[in-house]
């Protein structure tokens, strides 16, 4: 009896030494205050899109990493000719697609010249007009010729628009995005939450998590609720109003890190009387930009003069070209023949940025003579009205896009402003690479920008991070419009 009980107590400890550890989590809810209006990355400006899909269910040539650097995505390698006209990328052997199709140098001409077509939906087709030839010279081989050196080529093909999709589900990819990341689209329930599961085919290293559920968290007072409750884990973008009430508490982690995210007061420039340089500087002048950082951001936010990201080399400060002065700001607009001030509109989006910050705003410009009435818009409305159809007269958005004061010189974009001195800048900046010299050229177009006083520029969107203690791997930093969830797990 004594040698079978002996027996048992061995095989126990035999047995509980060959089991594993208790297995860390492997599912995440993560929350999202907008709704993508559809999941095709190549056919959509909302950030809300790539927030969900880019890194995670689609990939391009290259990829934007964590710190903004250029990485090789389902491009291993690439060469580059003397003349820097010519890429040729070797791709990746094996990668498939979500629906088990191969990825192969087909696919990528495919997209590529669907991106740059005539009739191409892409909401920054502005990337591709280098390009002159996509060439498939073999199943692992591109060639791209471009019609002139471009110092931003390699970033640009890491964009979220740029992603590589095949031919047999591209056009379904709005509702059933089939991509050749490390994440397959599982399910959307419309209103409610996004929902991914691990591709076991993928190319590349495996993720930590099984499944990843984004849940659509509009109204920002219920996102501490959910966190404290435990039904959502993390909001990579948290308001930065309800900091205080997470900040000190040990189950979570907080960090606050930089977007590319320049939030502006955009003013329609072809519309009267904004037609006006004295309006547009006087408006400027109006602005406290502190004031609206700490009623809109919390207090979280860096105070901008122009289109640059303070976190990047090229950056200027430009803040003293309009000191907050409210007695200069009314001169300027005698000047322009409005001393008893106008009426005007403001759209906002439903961001709280935005709808805080037109509150802070309007009540600033009253103080100059001018009225604007505050025009709450959902964001497909925004999108079309403002963005499209360019019927605005003020508005409020960040602008996320890293690396884009290139879209000032764009001749149908919805700030409708144009400027041959700019526009001469941008198309040298286009062609050089050396770093020294982009810089320089990215100082003259910020100067440039707030001598004209296109928009109202007021801070840097900062990203505020919040989620459980026991999660690592999330960005602290937002170099593009992203949520990549491929290397965030639990720790125990």
């Amino acid at each position: 009896m004594k040698s079978w009980t002996s027996f048992l107590a061995a095989a126990a400890i035999a047995t509980a030494l060959s089991l594993p550890a208790f297995a860390a989590r492997t599912d995440l809810v993560i929350g999202i205050p907008l709704e993508p209006p559809h999941l095709d990355p190549t056919a959509g400006a909302a950030a809300a899109i790539d927030e969900v899909l880019y890194a995670n269910v689609f990939e391009g040539l290259t990829r934007i990493g964590p710190s903004g650097e250029v990485l090789p995505a389902l491009a291993e390698s690439w060469e580059i000719s003397d003349d820097g006209a010519v890429y040729t990328f070797r791709l990746r052997s094996g990668v498939k697609f979500h629906d088990g199709s191969d990825f192969d140098a087909e696919d990528v001409k495919f997209s590529l010249d669907r991106a740059r077509a005539a009739d191409s939906v892409n909401a920054q087709k502005i990337l591709f007009e280098a390009i002159d030839s996509v060439e498939a010279v073999d199943p692992a081989t591109v060639k791209i010729t471009l019609r002139h050196p471009q110092g931003a080529f390699l970033y640009n093909m890491g964009w979220g628009d740029a992603v590589i999709v095949a031919p047999e589900s591209a056009g379904t990819n709005k509702e059933k995005p089939i991509g050749t990341g490390p994440f397959r689209f599982e399910s959307w329930a419309k209103g409610a939450s996004i929902r991914l599961a691990k591709a076991d085919s993928y190319w590349g290293e495996s993720a930590y998590l099984d499944k990843v559920e984004f849940r659509i968290v509009p109204d920002a007072a219920a996102a501490v609720p959910a966190l404290l409750s435990g039904d959502v884990q993390a909001f990579p973008f948290f308001q930065p109003d309800g900091v205080a009430q997470i900040e000190g508490d040990p189950r979570f982690k907080v960090e606050v890190g930089a977007t590319e995210g320049e939030t502006l007061l955009t003013m329609n420039n072809k519309k009267a009387p904004f037609d006006k340089l004295k309006v547009r500087q006087a408006i400027s002048y109006a602005l406290d930009r502190q004031a609206i950082i700490d009623g809109a951001s919390a207090g979280l936010g860096t105070p901008i003069g122009s289109h640059q990201s303070p976190a990047s080399k090229a950056y200027v400060d430009l803040t003293g070209t309009y000191p907050h002065d409210v007695a200069k700001a009314k001169e300027l607009l005698k000047e322009a023949g409005l001393e008893n001030g106008f009426r005007t509109t403001i759209k906002l989006p439903p961001p709280s940025y935005a709808r805080l910050g037109g509150e802070i705003i309007a009540s600033q410009l009253r103080e100059v003579g001018i009225e604007a009435e505050i025009i709450p818009v959902e964001w497909a409305q925004w999108l079309d009205q403002v963005f499209t159809r360019k019927d605005f007269d003020l508005t409020i958005v960040s602008h996320t896009e890293p690396n884009d004061i290139d879209i000032y010189a764009r001749k149908d974009y919805y700030f409708n402003y144009d400027n041959p001195a700019f526009d001469k800048v941008i198309a040298e900046l286009n062609l050089i690479s050396d770093e020294a010299k982009r810089n320089d050229l990215l100082g003259q177009a910020q100067k440039i920008l707030a001598d004209d006083a296109v928009v109202g520029f007021l801070y840097e969107l900062p990203k505020v991070g919040v989620w459980d203690a026991k999660l690592e791997g999330f960005w602290k930093d937002a170099p593009i419009q992203a949520n990549d969830v491929t290397k965030v797990r639990w720790t125990d």
